[in-house]
């Protein structure tokens, strides 16, 4: 027996523990979604093709426009990244950095803070003309999932597209202009054509992420627009109709799978080989009024779009407002900061109140564990990856799958699956932060599988002929070479965790709700200090989020 544990490759057991991870509690939440499509497929009672269809359609609908506002935005912004030095350039590539990995919940408060009824601007105008009313209408309405697309994904196109800008080969577009060819038309036939495998990812992706996007359709669009997301927790939650709501769970499944594979046989191709450069190499100052114009406008885009809904969010969560004696209409304002210390009171006295500071510790402890397990569970998978297997061609790309799956239907799988002791939500509170660690786990593979292949053998052998035992050894030779990319997966999942609204909404019990949750209870109700605290909350996590990619880009990491 022994001796046949013995003949199993090393490799394999690296894959143990992911393996049956990804199985329990990936796969099998899956498979019984997909039993529930099945049932509502045959049954007939509740299936009905428009109730899919409708949803569907404003899904792909909304994505694509979406997708093409945020191309829109992106391309001007990743060109003037890629070609020009300005002064705050790094610390505004990190405000657009930002929105990427920030919880859902916190876009639909700063989003509110800045345009919605008490929002800046609305109040700036009734001030300003006497209004009773506010005069910006956005909220509930398609602009306002549009524009909170554009915020989140802005700098998904930045970064893929003014990547690939930056390594190309100079000497391609100095060879047409030698040639003749104007600044429009060597970027029309030739920057272009070298840029489309990145363009055509960059595109995929943003269409990915606003297909499977939840929190933000739930919290801006309003009852009247819901997508496949949304439409399963309202289904799921609300009409207790599981068949129906596995059913449009595998349908979204399928979609973002097939929009998975298209995008990873895109990213593999490339139409020109791109030709690393040194760093600031390729750019130059702005010297023109015509590039001073193009910087400078990119530069107030962004800080409009990205940045102001930001500190809108920040100045709102401190600021108080009452109504002015004597001015119809008007609102005074000033500064507070009462609506923190309501986050550690139970004002109402009741039984069944959670105060905010207990979600926030609920948060916390839970984001610990997602990045111990994520972090275990990462580094096993990575050494295997790095060990030559014939199965790693095959058993990569399940570490990948998680991000096709949506965090509703994955939640949905919860249910359904683990709803009775000693695995349910209620006696096993670990089903939360398992849930993050599989959205987490991509993240990690990426980040510690190059940093381990990047260890020479060399050192390994040397401590293992000075006589180092193999913990020893991995200890101080491995450990401080992987250290960095290490820290970096931690914050990865530490912030993943913290903002995670989608799946979390199906598995927190009313009385241990996270930051997140706590937050959209708390933007659901009436009142000025529902609001406030909504804002204060939304603040705290913005600024855990801030923190999370300073100290990536510090190590340098990279967020996609």
């Amino acid at each position: 027996m022994r001796a046949a544990l013995r003949r199993v490759p090393r490799a394999a057991w690296l894959w143990g523990a992911p393996l049956v991870f990804l199985a329990v509690f990936f796969f099998l939440p899956l498979g019984a979604v997909f039993r529930l499509a099945v049932e509502s497929w045959a049954g007939g009672t509740l299936f009905n093709w428009g109730r899919v269809l409708r949803p569907l359609g404003f899904t792909f609908w909304q994505a694509g426009l979406s997708t093409l506002l945020t191309l829109a935005v992106g391309l001007p912004a990743a060109y003037v990244f890629a070609r020009f030095e300005f002064p705050g350039k790094r610390l505004l590539r990190v405000l657009t950095t930002l929105p990427f990995i920030l919880p859902t919940v916190v876009v639909a408060a700063s989003f509110n803070a800045l345009l919605g009824p008490r929002g800046g601007l609305n109040l700036l105008l009734m001030n300003a003309f006497g209004l009773d009313t506010p005069p910006i209408q956005v909220l509930n309405t398609l602009g306002a999932i549009l524009l909170a697309h554009v915020f989140y994904n802005t700098t998904v196109v930045i970064r893929v597209v003014g990547s690939a800008l930056a390594q190309l080969d100079p000497r391609l577009e100095q060879a047409a202009r030698v040639l003749g060819a104007s600044p429009l038309r060597t970027l029309r036939e030739v920057t272009l054509p070298l840029l489309k495998p990145a363009l055509l990812s960059a595109a995929l992706l943003v269409f990915l992420f606003d297909f499977t996007s939840f929190g933000v359709v739930l919290l801006l669009g309003g009852p009247r627009y819901a997508t496949l997301e949304v439409e399963i927790y309202i289904q799921a939650l609300q009409m207790l109709n599981l068949p129906l709501a596995g059913l449009l769970s595998a349908v979204q499944l399928a979609c973002t799978l097939a929009i998975s594979v298209l995008n990873s046989r895109l990213g593999g191709r490339r139409a020109v080989p791109l030709s690393p450069r040194l760093r600031g190499e390729g750019t130059r100052p702005v010297k023109t009024w015509r590039e001073r114009l193009l910087v400078g406008g990119v530069v107030f885009l962004l800080a409009a779009l990205l940045v102001s809904p930001l500190a809108a969010l920040g100045l709102r969560s401190v600021t108080r407002l009452e109504p002015a004696r004597g001015e119809r209409g008007a609102v005074q304002s000033g500064l507070t900061l009462d609506y923190y210390r309501e986050l550690f009171v139970n004002r109402r006295g009741s039984l069944f109140y959670v105060p905010p500071i207990e979600a926030a510790r609920n948060s916390l402890a839970y984001a610990g564990t997602t990045v111990v397990i994520s972090l275990a569970l990462g580094a096993l998978a990575s050494a295997a990856l790095n060990r030559p297997s014939r199965a790693n061609r095959w058993l990569e790309p399940l570490l990948l799958l998680p991000l096709g799956a949506s965090a509703v239907t994955l939640g949905l799988g919860f249910i359904v699956v683990f709803n009775r002791p000693p695995l349910d939500a209620r006696s096993f509170p670990l089903l939360i932060p398992i849930a993050h660690s599989l959205v987490a786990l991509p993240f990690v593979v990426r980040t510690l599988a190059p940093a381990m292949a990047s260890i020479p053998r060399s050192l390994k052998h040397a401590a293992a002929v000075l006589g180092a035992s193999p913990l020893r050894a991995w200890l101080e030779v491995d450990l401080p070479i992987i250290a960095r990319a290490a820290l970096v997966s931690a914050v990865f999942s530490f912030t993943i965790s913290l903002g995670e609204f989608g799946a979390t909404s199906f598995l927190a019990r009313p009385a241990t709700p996270t930051l997140p949750v706590a937050i959209y209870r708390f933007l659901s109700q009436p009142g000025g200090l529902n609001y406030g605290q909504a804002m204060a909350m939304a603040t705290l996590l913005l600024l855990v989020c801030a923190l999370g990619i300073l100290v990536i880009e510090r190590l340098g990491g990279e967020t996609i």
